[in-house]
């Protein structure tokens, strides 16, 4: 019901609100656009151009600070960031914070804490936080070599081994992945990419065996795990319904049992039409 301009709205919110909490982009409109029912139509809002930004900042002076510009640009969709421009006044919150530091991690192979993003916001303060050695170095994950010949679970694995001991196969945390797979079909090479699936993450060819001293696990050799493609003909009427029994079905993840906690289904719906059920 007041004439406010946008530059009053700024500076309220300015005055009453933290730094990373104030809006980045203000846009005047003549009017709100509404719904039929006369609420505001968010989807019709404009989306902030923030390439539109006009920046006087400096270059990147080092590598160090180019490899963040980029990082910063490609999170926040820009096309470039210079070393003095303010992350949250670009677009930045702190969702896309989590994927700034998460991006970070991966390429620089610094660990940062997420606050230090609100305390440093531009490439310039960044860069020099890392330069001083205050972020440790991401640890290099290695395997332990030779493997000891008795694996303990894990806190995970000590939990499904006991719901498995204590209520038996149970659907409770399966995982099931449906997908429709359409035109000519090679089973063969399926079996083969599946194979080669199995092969690379040991945790679908993992079971758990038990002695004296409690359980263990037991991670099977690619050639003795191989996953079982189990092809079954129905028609498009009844799928649903198999997928959802199958998909029910629990697993025996005791080593006596044979089972690996990975189960494929085909089911075969019709010509050239297959939905492939990939359940862990």
């Amino acid at each position: 019901g007041t004439d406010t301009t946008t530059a009053d709205l700024a500076a309220h919110t300015a005055a009453h609100l933290p730094a990373y909490m104030i809006p980045s982009h203000f846009i005047t409109l003549d009017q709100l656009p509404l719904t039929p029912n006369g609420k505001l139509d968010r989807n019709a809002l404009p989306t902030p151009d923030y390439n539109q930004h006009t920046s006087e900042g400096r270059a990147p002076r080092t590598p160090h600070e180019e490899a963040l510009c980029t990082l910063f640009a490609d999170v926040l969709g820009t096309d470039t960031v210079t070393i003095d421009d303010d992350f949250f006044h670009l677009g930045g919150h702190s969702l896309l914070v989590t994927k700034l530091v998460s991006r970070i991690r991966t390429s620089l192979g610094a660990e940062l804490p997420i606050r230090q993003l609100f305390e440093t916001p531009t490439v310039a303060a960044l860069s020099a936080v890392l330069g001083n050695d205050t972020a440790p170095s991401r640890p290099t994950v290695t395997a332990v070599d030779p493997r000891p010949a008795r694996i303990p679970l894990s806190y995970a694995q000590q939990r499904l081994w006991f719901l498995n001991r204590f209520e038996g196969p149970s659907a409770t945390y399966n995982i099931p992945v449906a997908l429709r797979l359409t035109g000519a079909l090679d089973q063969e090479a399926l079996r083969q990419a599946l194979a080669d699936v199995v092969t690379r993450h040991e945790s679908l060819r993992t079971v758990f065996a038990e002695d004296a001293d409690g359980a263990y696990q037991i991670v099977r050799e690619p050639a003795d795990a191989r996953p079982d493609l189990h092809v079954i003909e129905t028609g498009p009427e009844e799928v649903e319904e198999r997928l959802r029994d199958a998909a029910r079905r629990g697993f025996d993840l005791s080593a006596a049992s044979g089972e690996l906690p990975f189960r494929v289904t085909l089911f075969e719906v019709g010509d050239g039409e297959h939905v492939l059920l990939l359940l862990l």
